[in-house]
C-alpha cells in the first residue's frame, strides 16, 4: 500500500510540473508565477524529470535486454539472419505485388526457421571436468589433456556436441546418448611446436540444427592457460668459468663489517667492539679496529633484445630467447641474484617457473629500441650487476655492440651472445666486451666455456 501511494505521488508531482511547464510558470524560478520561462530553464526541468522517472525505468528496460533479448538473438547464426530477412523480404514482395511465388518461398523460409527451432530447444545437464596433464610444457613436448563428461540429469540426453576451443581453433567432440550418470571421456592432444601461451576452454555444449541457422551454446568450465615454455639446454658445470662467487666479488667500498678484511684503523666510538684487533690495540696502546672492503654476490643481467628487425628470422630470435632462459635457469639453480630485460621492461625471475611464464610472454616487435637502448636501460635498471649478457641477433653490428659496450659500467664483466643459425661457436673481443656466436642452442655450453677461457 505505501508503495503505492509513493508512486502515485511521484506521477502527480510530475503531472503539476508537466502543468506548470505548459503555463510557463514555475514557482521560485522567477518573482512573477504568470511570467513566461526561460528555454533554459524549460530544458533543465525536463532533464531532470528525465533523470528521476525516465532514467530507472531505462535502466531496467536495458537489464531486461541483455538478461532476456540478447541470449535470444545470439542463437541465430549470420546464415538464420539471411534467412530470417530473406523470409521477411518475400512476404512483402508477395503482399505488395500479388506474387504467389514470393509468398510461397516465404512461408518455406519460415518452415525452415521454424523446424530449426526444434533443434535447440531443451534443457542439458552435464557435469563437465577439463583436466589438463600438465599446464607448463617445452616447445615440442606433448600437451594432454582430458574431458569427462557426466550426465547429471534424471533422464536420458540425446546425442550432442561439446567444442573446445584451443588457441585460435576449436576441437570437437561428439557426445552419444547419455543415460543418467553415465560418464563419457575423450583424450586430446595440443600442439606445441611453437613458444606461445595457449588458452584451453572453456568447454560449450553446442546444439544446432543441420543447415546452422540456429546455434545453442552452454559454457560448463572455465578458460586455462597452458604455457608452451622455449626450449633450453642444460649448462651444469659452465657457468661456473665466469662467474665467480666464492665469498663474492670485493668492491672499493669500505665496511665496518664483511668479509674480505682490507685494514685497521683507530676505534671510533660506536664501532662494534668485536672487531677490535688485540694484538695491535696492545702494541700501540690505542684501540684498533678490522675496516672490510666490502662484498657482493655475483648478479647476473640478462637483456634479451625483442627487436626482430636485429634477427635474420624468427628461428633465430626464438633461438636468443632460449639461450636467455637457459642461462637465467642455471643462475637460478646457482642460488644467484638474477635480473633479466627486455625493450619492454624487467621480467619476474624469483623462481624458474616465473622466469619460464615470463620467457614465453616475450613478443618480438620491430621497434625504435635498439640493443643499444636495451643495454643501457638494464645498466641503469641493474647498477650492482657483476655479469652482464646480452642477447641479440646477427643483424646486430661490430659498430652497435661497441656502443652498447660504452653503457656498461667499469668493473662488469659484459659478454654479447649474437644468434646466427650455420655459424660455428666462436669468440671476439670488441673492446671490454665479449662477443660469443650462438649457432645451435646445444653449442650454448661450448660458447660459454669458450668465454671462461
Amino acid at each position: 500500500m505505501s508503495t503505492t501511494k509513493t508512486a502515485e505521488g511521484r506521477l502527480a508531482a510530475a503531472r503539476g510540473a508537466l502543468a506548470r511547464v505548459a503555463r510557463g510558470a514555475l514557482p521560485g524560478v522567477f518573482p512573477s508565477a504568470g511570467s513566461r520561462l526561460h528555454p533554459r530553464s524549460v530544458l533543465a526541468e525536463a532533464a531532470g524529470l528525465g533523470r528521476e522517472y525516465v532514467a530507472p525505468w531505462w535502466k531496467k528496460a536495458g537489464a531486461l535486454l541483455e538478461r532476456h533479448v540478447r541470449p535470444v538473438l545470439a542463437v541465430v547464426s549470420p546464415l538464420g539472419w539471411m534467412v530470417l530477412g530473406t523470409c521477411v523480404l518475400l512476404f512483402g514482395l508477395g503482399a505488395a505485388f500479388g506474387w504467389a511465388e514470393a509468398r510461397t518461398a516465404g512461408f518455406m523460409a519460415a518452415l525452415l526457421l521454424l523446424i530449426a527451432v526444434g533443434f535447440v530447444l531443451g534443457r542439458s545437464s552435464y557435469g563437465v571436468e577439463l583436466d589438463l596433464a600438465r599446464t607448463r610444457v617445452a616447445v615440442g613436448d606433448h600437451a594432454v589433456g582430458s574431458i569427462a563428461v557426466t550426465n547429471t540429469a534424471a533422464k536420458p540426453l540425446l546425442p550432442a556436441a561439446m567444442e573446445l576451443p584451443v588457441g585460435a581453433g576449436t576441437a570437437v567432440f561428439q557426445l552419444p546418448r547419455m543415460q543418467p550418470g553415465q560418464v563419457h571421456e575423450d583424450l586430446f592432444t595440443i600442439p606445441t611446436q611453437r613458444r606461445a601461451v595457449i588458452v584451453v576452454g572453456p568447454v560449450r555444449s553446442v546444439r544446432a540444427d543441420p543447415l546452422g541457422l540456429l546455434r545453442r551454446q552452454m559454457v560448463w568450465t572455465e578458460p586455462t592457460d597452458l604455457f608452451v615454455h622455449p626450449r633450453t639446454t642444460a649448462l651444469v658445470g659452465t657457468a661456473s668459468g665466469f662467474i665467480r662467487d666464492l665469498e663474492g666479488l670485493p668492491t672499493k667500498d669500505l665496511s665496518s663489517a664483511d668479509v674480505s678484511f682490507h685494514a685497521l684503523r683507530d676505534y671510533v666510538p660506536g664501532d662494534d667492539r668485536r672487531h677490535i684487533h688485540w694484538k695491535t690495540t696492545a702494541r700501540t696502546g690505542q684501540l684498533m679496529v678490522r675496516q672490510f672492503e666490502e662484498t657482493r654476490r655475483a648478479h647476473l643481467a640478462i637483456a634479451v633484445s625483442t627487436n626482430t628487425e636485429e634477427y635474420a628470422s624468427e628461428a633465430e630470435f626464438e633461438l636468443a630467447v632460449s639461450a636467455g632462459a637457459s642461462i637465467g635457469l642455471q643462475a637460478i639453480r646457482e642460488q644467484r641474484n638474477l635480473s633479466v630485460m627486455t625493450q619492454q621492461g624487467p621480467l619476474r625471475s624469483e623462481t624458474g617457473r616465473n622466469l619460464l611464464d615470463e620467457m614465453t610472454r616475450i613478443d618480438g616487435r620491430p621497434q625504435r629500441a635498439t640493443a643499444v637502448e636495451l643495454a643501457r636501460s638494464t645498466a641503469d635498471a641493474v647498477p650492482n650487476a657483476s655479469v652482464f649478457f646480452l642477447v641479440t641477433g646477427a643483424h646486430t653490428t661490430p659498430t652497435q655492440l661497441r656502443r652498447a659496450a660504452s653503457t656498461i659500467p667499469p668493473g662488469i664483466r659484459a659478454f654479447a651472445i649474437r644468434c646466427s643459425f650455420g655459424t660455428e661457436a666462436s669468440r671476439a673481443t670488441i673492446g671490454d666486451l665479449t662477443v660469443l656466436s650462438l649457432g645451435n642452442l646445444e653449442d650454448l655450453g661450448i660458447v660459454l666455456r669458450k668465454a671462461a677461457a
